[in-house]
């Protein structure tokens, strides 16, 4: 028995070429990336068991000449690296912020090519930023705030960069009922009934210009309008300020800033159907002489995923400047539309530079790849270079980075299936910018010897079958090497080549014993191959219904997995993107990953990077491995190297924190106290310039405090003992005043019944005096 290890797959019996029991060239390639063919007519003549389909060094080994040999290898060229810039001076003509720039490759079946991007953001790079403003009532005095806020926006926005132009645009809803008011008829041409211009659903007001002072004089001549209902047309503005580049004046070689301000909600896709209008959205540009949107009437609000298509192509960075009250809304829009920002606004739009500026900086502190028209034949995995060359495996974001930073991402191209096409062409760039990588693949999926095939030639018995790549393909009816078999002629007496075990099902029971070799019967669910025909590719472990989960084949009953995915059935991904926290760390450092799911570790921890945890330390705790590992060099995570990828956010820091922590060591460590640790960082850090542990966002230094000398044990005896002492007597005291203020309470109200009580005197009828008088009667006087 002989084994064969290649790319991971070991394969027994025999080798994997030779496993599969092929008869075409083109059979053969698609076996495995390793297999090759030998085409020499001669060849195997004479000795048994020889396959033309083998692994290259055995073909050669067994007398194929090079010449004879189809071995189509996968290859790599790159035809245009120009190095990255460091700076746009002020155009971005020149620039180039990826490389390289094209890469031409050639694909065998099965095999894959790996190959670096890179990617910088650079410095002074040219900016478009494109106001697009609500004009609905409810923005009356957002508008009437913007008009002072234009200078100090150009100003703050050219300290990012030093080639701005700035544009407005305005939106309420489109023009028709029931979004606008149509009764009574002056309603239309003034809808608030003082000054104020008739609806509309999109204007450009000002085109991108380098004369940032004309933003604020457009701004001011705009006067407020209003709708009908609740939500606007919002999105209609954003697929025209989008498409019409010329008429906005979006500059092929700048970033593309689209700032969309509103209070409300905004119409979707389908929500013109209540107009009458189903007309869908065509995404393109429809501005008039006056810059007007002239098919609001027309098409039907443009749907998400045709937002998306148009802002990819175009390169535009939307940026939702929104009230607190429709946040999660467009939280929610953000997630489904790429390099989008959502930012809170003020009530009357106070803070937009702000929001502007941290949107851009977000912007421009992420790079995030997108792929263009990939071939659904080839598969693509990402590995991310981001800060401190650490490899982040499965992803193909970088985040945190500065202006002038350069990240690189590894792509490994495999072939899973060969398309129709010889070539095909797809685009590699970043979210967002100008500059991509253009990939071009061409399929080896054939043999060079199969263009010279002679049909009916007579080295296949005389014209039954066609020679092609040093073997015959006979004619239907005919088998053999030669095509010498007829099914016609033959009468087996023995089929013992045709069974597998002794007294096993001949071919397996899946095929029929012609001339001493196995016909393989056809089924509709694949193919059935192997000498006894007992290999397929269709029985092998599904998931939700889909062989080997649609992520893999399935060869002879196992299933061989595609890049980036593994298991039995091939349902669990390798991707680690999808378990990345908000806060740059797998799973929040409170789990695993597994399968492209987080699984929390970390008691009480749950959500879907386990990044809610009520029950978990609080940040001076969960700094302190931090701590031991950058700035003492041990702890757990020296141990298990794992440093760097857990402390990103305290590798960079800044002179002054440096400063302050070699003071608070120094005041903190000493020979009697090496591990003064608390929880407690306010009272130590206040008194040292930093207030409510500024800096633990930077050093995780907050948990140190100063060593206080070993306490007295007498002293905190007597101390204890006098406070229980002084304890008991305070509720002696206590106890004794609320007994006296009863009882004071009991007298007075004992006196208050007595004084309400009233005496009276009378006669008692049964009482009887103790002498009575009586009269004599014979008493006469004398």
């Amino acid at each position: 028995m002989y084994f064969y290890i290649f790319l991971g797959v070991i394969f027994t019996d025999s080798n994997v070429c030779t496993s599969r029991g092929v008869t075409t060239c083109q059979q053969c390639l698609a076996v495995h990336p390793s297999c090759a063919w030998c085409s020499q007519e001669e060849f195997g003549k004479g000795a048994s068991g020889k396959s033309r389909c083998d692994l290259k060094e055995n073909l050669l080994k067994e007398g194929c000449s090079a010449a004879s040999l189809e071995f189509p290898s996968s290859t790599l060229t790159i035809q245009q690296d120009v190095p990255l810039s460091d700076k746009a001076s002020g155009t971005a003509k020149d620039v180039t912020q990826i490389k390289p720039q094209k890469l031409q490759m050639t694909l065998r079946l099965g095999d894959a090519k790996r190959f670096t991007v890179s990617v910088k953001q650079v410095e002074d790079y040219p900016v478009d930023l494109y106001y697009l403003m609500d004009l609905s009532y409810s923005m009356n005095d957002d508008l009437a705030r913007l008009v002072t806020l234009g200078n100090d926006l150009a100003a703050a926005m050219g300290k990012k960069t030093s080639n701005l132009h700035m544009g407005f645009g305005a939106f309420v809803d489109k023009t028709m009922s029931p979004y606008m008011y149509t009764f009574p008829s002056q309603a239309i041409s003034n809808p608030i009934g003082v000054q104020c211009q008739a609806q509309f659903s999109f204007k450009n007001v000002l085109s991108l210009t380098e004369k940032v002072s004309r933003f604020t004089e457009e701004v001011r001549k705009q006067q407020i309008s209003r709708n009908r209902d609740a939500p606007e047309g919002g999105f209609d503005a954003v697929m025209q300020a989008v498409v019409c580049k010329d008429k906005i004046g979006w500059r092929p070689d700048a970033s593309h800033l689209l700032v969309f301000t509103t209070d409300a909600k905004t119409h979707i896709a389908l929500d013109a159907r209540i107009a009458g209008v189903v007309q869908p959205n065509d995404g393109e540009c429809h501005l008039d002489s006056d810059n007007l949107y002239n098919k609001s009437t027309v098409l039907d609000y443009p749907s998400l995923g045709l937002l998306t298509e148009k802002m990819t192509a175009n390169n535009i960075n939307l940026v939702f400047a929104v009230t607190n009250e429709v946040i999660p809304i467009y939280d929610e829009y953000s997630k489904l539309i790429p390099g989008t920002t959502v930012g809170t606004l003020s009530g009357d739009s106070g803070n937009v530079i702000q929001l502007i500026e941290q949107a851009y900086q977000k912007i421009r502190s992420k790079v995030e790849l997108e792929l263009l028209n990939v071939p659904e034949e080839l598969n693509l995995s990402f590995n991310a270079t981001c800060l401190n060359g650490e490899v982040i495996p499965g992803i193909k974001s970088c985040t945190g980075l500065k202006i002038g930073d350069t990240v690189s991402f590894s792509v490994e191209a495999q072939l899973r299936s060969c398309p129709k096409e010889k070539s095909r062409t797809f685009t590699i760039k970043p979210l967002g910018f100008k500059d991509a990588l253009e990939v071009t693949v061409d399929f080896a999926c054939g043999c060079e010897c199969e263009a010279k095939a002679q049909a009916n030639s007579p080295l296949c018995s005389n014209g039954n079958g066609t020679f092609s790549c040093g073997v015959c393909q006979c004619h239907p009816g005919r088998l053999g090497p030669h095509c010498e078999c007829s099914l016609e002629d033959y009468s087996p007496s023995d089929n013992a080549n045709c069974i597998r075990e002794p007294e096993g099902p001949i071919c397996s029971g899946r095929g029929n014993c012609l001339c001493g070799q196995c016909s393989c019967h056809t089924r509709e669910f694949g193919q059935v191959w192997g000498k006894y025909c007992q290999c397929d590719d269709f029985n092998c472990l599904r998931f939700k219904g889909a062989l080997c989960s649609g992520h893999g084949k399935c060869d002879c009953g196992v299933c061989k997995c595609d890049a980036g995915w593994k298991g039995e059935n091939c349902n669990c991904t390798t991707r680690t993107d999808t378990c990345m926290s908000s806060s740059g760390f797998l799973c929040s450092s409170r789990g695993i990953c597994d399968c492209g799911v987080c699984l929390c570790t970390q008691p009480g921890a749950y959500g879907a990077t386990c990044e809610k945890c009520p029950t978990c330390p609080d940040a001076c705790t969960l700094k302190k491995e931090c701590v031991d590992c950058l700035h003492f060099k041990r702890g757990q995570y020296i141990k298990d190297n794992s440093c760097n990828r857990m402390c990103t956010d305290e590798i960079e820091v800044k002179l002054r924190h440096i400063a302050l922590m070699l003071q608070i060591i120094v005041k903190c460590l000493s020979p009697d106290c090496i591990d003064c640790l608390t929880s407690d960082c306010t009272t130590f850090l206040s008194k040292h310039g930093a207030k409510n542990c500024e800096l633990a966002q930077f050093l995780p230094l907050s948990c140190l405090s100063e060593c206080q000398p070993g306490a007295d044990i007498l002293v905190v005896l007597m101390s204890v003992a006098g406070a229980i002492l002084l304890l008991g007597l305070v509720g002696l005291l206590i106890w004794k005043l609320l007994v006296t203020i009863k009882d004071r309470r009991e007298f007075a109200k004992f006196e208050e019944e007595r004084a309400k009580a009233k005496w009276d005197t009378a006669n008692n009828p049964l009482y009887k005096g103790a002498t009575s008088t009586f009269t004599n009667v014979t008493y006469r006087g004398n």
